[in-house]
């Protein structure tokens, strides 16, 4: 009975408020007018008449599934509905078909496929002769990256289209809506109010879920609510993130970028946000390591003890205090100066080692102990550089037969100041003296 009442565009009243506010037509979409408004893709499609397969990416509660249900309405196509949790082979051999004797009647077939990505790679290639034929035109929801979770060849023949999460505004109309809709404003401060749109996190039928608890007690609820009744009243919502999907990369990778790019709080941020998701505070202690080698290095040397201190620290204290560890490396990081000489040497020497083969050292370098050895020469002629003067032979170390590569090259920022100004002047002295190994 349900279908019977959603098909003609009303709910049953006992129907829960995200239902009973679905758009019904893609101009009452909100919040993704860069796919629906004037000149959005979506909707020159829908004016042309002629649909194409498509794959709706985005956050959950943006209206995915109203979209493609109004898609086919505007275009007259008959909508049918699977999703990739709950069916099988056997529903997608029963949807084909359905849609190929549609077909030959005359009528046109929507698919959508809810949760698309949860289908393996042999059910998404099972699509492929269907869209390929004409005999339906698909329509799939995913929440995940379809570059990592869908087939390159259900892509090549799929527009890809990004909705975004709902922004305050979008959920605002929301709560208008739902108020007009229920003949009574929601029992709120104006504080409370953009708390709750807050909470809501981008997802609209979790606002609408939300307002429908808040509706009931604005009867019984003599005062507005203030925050702190509201979050007596309404459980705060995990903020969206998996850390085997690709939130998990755009956060750490927001996290990296932000000490690399000396923003100290905005780093912090990132750190807070994915140890509030669940992530493994030693994943993030590695990870911080790795931007002390990797970004700072002998900028400021120090940052690598901090970065190796605090994940120590996590190790003896864990949650919550040695968090707090990894935040102060985390500043500490982001505010010390940056350098990438000594990444940018070690790849080119690893270039050159692979490019030289087998060279051998110089004699004078050869260890030598054996008498053979010193009769042939092996470390014949090596100078004790504490011994000279400044402490610096200028003595030959590369292989013979190599001309000599400079790969490290100091920027000159922190720590490194003084290290180029020692390098340009052994530089100086070894062009001066003139030493080799031979």
């Amino acid at each position: 009975m349900t279908d019977l009442f959603e098909a003609s565009g009303i709910h049953p009243p006992d129907a829960p408020l995200a239902d009973r506010l679905r758009p019904r037509t893609l101009g009452e979409v909100v919040g993704q007018d860069h796919l629906l408004g004037e000149g959005g893709p979506i909707r020159r499609m829908v004016e042309a008449g002629r649909l194409g397969s498509m794959i709706l990416w985005g956050p959950p509660g943006t209206g995915k599934t109203t979209i493609a249900r109004l898609l086919a309405q505007a275009a007259g196509y008959q909508f049918q509905q699977i999703s990739a949790v709950f069916s099988g082979v056997a529903d997608l051999k029963k949807a084909f078909e359905a849609a190929r004797m549609r077909r030959a009647a005359g009528q046109s077939t929507l698919l959508f496929v809810d949760e698309i990505h949860r289908f393996n790679r042999a059910q998404q290639d099972g699509f492929l002769p269907f869209v390929e034929e004409g005999v339906i035109t698909l329509v799939g929801a995913t929440t995940e990256n379809p570059s990592f979770e869908l087939n390159g060849a259900l892509l090549s023949r799929s527009q890809v289209y990004v909705l975004k999460r709902l922004d305050d505004a979008a959920l605002d109309q929301l709560l208008i809506r739902a108020e007009a809709q229920e003949g009574k404003s929601l029992p709120l401060t104006p504080e409370a109010r953009h708390a709750l749109t807050a909470l809501a996190d981008g997802d609209g039928r979790y606002l609408l879920t939300m307002s429908e608890v808040l509706f009931d007690l604005a009867d019984t609820s003599p005062e507005p609510l203030d925050v702190q009744a509201l979050a007596g009243i309404l459980q705060k919502r995990a903020p969206a993130y998996d850390k085997s999907r690709e939130e998990h990369y755009n956060l750490i990778s927001a996290l990296h970028k932000s000490v690399r790019g000396s923003d100290p709080d905005a780093a912090l941020y990132w750190l807070a946000r994915m140890l509030n998701g669940g992530e493994d505070p030693l994943y993030l202690a590695r990870r911080i390591v790795r931007m002390a080698v990797e970004d700072i290095g002998e900028a400021d040397p120090l940052s690598l003890l901090v970065a190796n201190a605090a994940k120590d620290t996590y190790d003896f204290l864990g949650s919550p205090e040695g968090e707090l560890a990894l935040a102060q490396a985390v500043v500490h990081l982001a505010t010390a100066p940056k350098s990438v000489g000594v990444y940018e040497a070690f790849k080119a020497a690893k270039r050159a080692a692979a490019e030289t083969g087998s060279l051998t050292p110089p004699a004078h370098i050869r260890n030598a102990p054996t008498q053979l050895m010193k009769s042939l020469g092996y470390g014949q002629g090596y100078q004790y550089d504490p011994d000279m003067p400044e402490g610096f032979s200028g003595a030959n170390f590369f292989p013979d037969g190599m001309e000599r590569r400079t790969f490290y090259a100091p920027k000159g920022e922190g720590h490194e100041a003084k290290v180029k100004e020692r390098l340009e002047r052994w530089a100086a002295l070894r062009a001066s003296r003139a030493v080799g190994g031979e």
